[in-house]
């Protein structure tokens, strides 16, 4: 089942964010993040994920504190999504759509043939951020 941004949302559950659209087929079409409203956190980290052999899961991760928001520029990516509220699945399979991934959201990633995966971050790479035991995180998240 896959969620979208509304007012009833909670701010710790994954949600789809749509982005404004410009042009056509005929000319082109720019997406934009240009309306700081569509994120829920200012950018300080931007990075791309490619050439991903489609039977690699990858995450298997949680941030303590980043927030993120995840697009597939080409291809697909399959996110499964687990917070305190629960597990969640989405596809993203356009560039127009966006992920956006809480802190303490464990997730993992199944990417399709030729994907390119754009994430924007709310903060700069810290190894000490990320937790890569599930165990534990489930500990921390009350799930245990």
């Amino acid at each position: 089942m896959q969620k979208y941004l509304n007012h009833d949302t909670l701010a710790e559950s994954p949600y789809l964010i749509s982005f404004e659209q410009v042009g056509s087929t005929a000319e082109g079409v720019l997406t934009s993040t240009q309306y700081a409203d569509k994120l829920p956190f200012a950018v300080k980290r931007v990075f791309w994920i490619q050439g991903m052999p489609p039977e690699i899961v990858r995450g298997h991760h949680a941030n303590k504190t980043t927030q993120e928001v995840l697009v597939a520029l080409a291809g697909s990516i399959k996110v499964k999504a687990e917070t305190s509220a629960g597990t969640s699945e989405f596809i993203l399979s356009s560039a127009d759509k966006g992920l956006y991934i809480p802190a303490l959201c464990w997730t993992e990633l199944t990417f399709s043939e030729e994907t390119i995966a754009l994430c924007l971050a709310s903060t700069d790479y810290d190894e000490q951020d990320y937790l890569r035991d599930y165990e534990k995180y489930k500990q921390l998240i009350g799930k245990v």
